[in-house]
């Protein structure tokens, strides 16, 4: 049958800025799927403990107003999250997450910041996955394709409907249909067993940074650096 015709579970944030390491979550979602279709979805509202700066919540719509009127702790929605997906995983179910190094790594900034139990941690030692990256596996199976990687592009190219960008569940959802839809027109990638394609993306990201590094050190930026690990970068040291 292949991964993509099995239950797999979308996995999305909108947060307070565009630095993992650093911005807040303000909403999540985790949304399990079967065949295209949502059929069980767990959101959440943070107040994320700082200000949520005006071009944050004219992406996502959620104002620090809101988010402090109506918004659980932070803390709470770290742990809560974190819980359900290695829920998933520890049941070997894939977690679908667009720009996956994006998500994981905030997530997992978080958990630090809240001094709780990190993914491995709570899968007992175990590295998070097995993860599917929509925006990682897109541009290794096609790599020369001009324009957009942005998920409402890919959306586009794979004939998926995205209906409410930038809204943590609707994002979710067609992450998976992308994922599905990627699997359907590459057969190499369908074949694939998840822990396999979970190896496989960590070196396309890592054969992608290193592209694009270079690129950047030819047009002029000598000392660029594209982190090349996925799907989680690495936190900074921990204060003290």
């Amino acid at each position: 049958m292949g991964w993509h015709r099995e239950t797999l579970v979308g996995f999305d944030l909108e947060t307070t800025g565009t630095d993992p390491r650093e911005a807040r979550i303000v909403t999540a979602a985790v949304v399990e799927v079967k065949d295209g279709e949502s059929i069980r979805h767990r959101g959440w509202l943070a107040d994320p403990g700082i200000r949520i700066p005006e071009q944050a919540s004219a992406i996502h719509g959620i104002s620090s107003e809101r988010a402090v009127a109506e918004g659980r702790s932070a803390r709470e929605v770290a742990d809560e999250i974190a819980q359900v997906l290695t829920e998933y995983w520890a049941r070997g179910v894939p977690v679908v997450a667009y720009n996956a190094a994006f998500d994981l790594t905030m997530l997992a900034a978080e958990l630090r910041r809240h001094e709780l139990p990190s993914l491995a941690e709570r899968l007992g030692g175990v590295e998070a996955g097995p993860v599917v990256d929509p925006y990682t596996i897109d541009r290794a199976v096609d790599r020369y394709r001009k324009g957009k990687r942005t998920l409402e592009a890919v959306c586009v190219e794979y004939d998926v409907v995205l209906n409410g960008a930038h809204e943590a569940a609707a994002d979710a959802l067609a992450a998976v249909r992308v994922a599905c839809a990627i699997a359907e027109r590459h057969a190499e990638v369908a074949a694939l067993a998840p822990p396999e394609l979970h190896r496989r993306q960590i070196e396309w990201y890592a054969q992608w940074a290193a592209n694009f590094q270079e690129f950047l050190r030819k047009k002029g930026t000598p000392d660029a650096v594209v982190e090349a690990t996925w799907p989680l970068r690495e936190l900074a040291p921990a204060a003290g």
